[in-house]
């Protein structure tokens, strides 16, 4: 079982709260995760649009570009999707170009995500023919994407129309194979999901794994009919894993036995000041490769 190990831009900066790490540099962080070993990084608000920009930088630190959160509104396009082709259309060309293994598909329509006034509890929810009609028309959207040569990983975020396990769920029943599943745990288990039901459910369609950790204590003390995402975010309900509260052991060889290889993503939105990113990219590292190495995985690129 092969694994490859990558880690997402926003422990350094937080494009939805500039505050965080507004003034750190791309090449800091680049830098900084290669230092930790990572083999590859997720694209942020700071990297380049183009692969002409991006490759020479990547190139430059000895980093693969792993994939990137793309800002869908598929669930409220018109039938035709033609603005959203075209939107998607420079990410997907310079993903194509620098051999991302998918797209991100985060569902923003609607989204209270980056919307520090906007409660938890008031996040946007469907009933079962919306997510029929939804899911319809994303399976096209995912099927053009392919086309395009990148495949597309649907991530269930907090805050957003597809949170819950009942939400992935019903959007796995009603979508096609094209439609490719973010396993994101640090997410699952803040929507009060079962990391092991998603996997046994909807193992075969896990296509990009984001290994987040969440810190217990912060989740449950959340007030979500007052307290927002974003105020979770700077409480610390999120860290990278071997800091917080999710024992990626058993993740990991469940993960193996479904059959799943390829990229795990090391993902933790915190306040740099208080989690010094170069610090947890390493503590992360460590953490998930232990515990891949304990499920069986080999690491590929391993540096440290």
């Amino acid at each position: 079982m092969q694994a490859k190990l990558g880690i997402a831009p926003i422990a350094w900066s937080n494009d939805d709260l500039p505050e965080l790490g507004g003034n750190t540099t791309l090449e800091t962080c680049l830098s900084e995760a290669r230092a930790a070993g990572f083999a590859g990084v997720e694209t942020g608000g700071k990297f380049p649009k183009t692969a002409a920009e991006l490759g020479p930088k990547l190139k430059a630190h000895e980093l693969n570009l792993v994939s990137g959160w793309y800002s869908g509104t598929v669930l409220d396009a018109p039938d035709d999707l033609a603005a959203e082709k075209e939107q998607v259309a420079g990410q997907l060309a310079m993903f194509r170009e620098l051999g991302a293994s998918c797209l991100v598909y985060g569902e923003t329509a609607g989204t209270l995500q980056n919307r520090r006034a906007a409660p938890l509890a008031l996040r946007r929810r469907l009933w079962e023919d919306e997510i029929k009609t939804y899911g319809r028309r994303l399976t096209r959207f995912a099927e053009h994407c392919a086309a395009q040569g990148v495949p597309l990983a649907f991530h269930h975020h907090m805050a957003t129309a597809i949170e819950s396990e009942r939400d992935i769920d019903l959007l796995m029943q009603h979508t096609g194979e094209a439609v490719g599943l973010l396993y994101d745990t640090g997410h699952l288990r803040f929507a009060g999901a079962d990391l092991f039901n998603v996997l046994k459910n909807h193992g075969k369609r896990i296509n990009h794994v984001h290994a987040k950790d969440i810190r217990a204590a912060v989740v449950d003390g959340l007030d979500r009919e007052r307290q927002s995402f974003l105020d979770a975010v700077l409480a610390g309900a999120f860290t990278v894993p071997g800091d917080g509260s999710i024992d990626f052991g058993p993740v990991a060889r469940r993960l193996a036995d479904i059959g799943y290889e390829g990229w795990f993503v090391v993902e933790a939105e915190q306040d740099p000041a208080k989690a010094p990113p170069a610090e947890f990219a390493k503590i992360g590292y460590r953490a998930l490769s232990r515990a891949l190495k304990d499920a069986g995985y080999s690491i590929e690129g391993e540096t440290s």
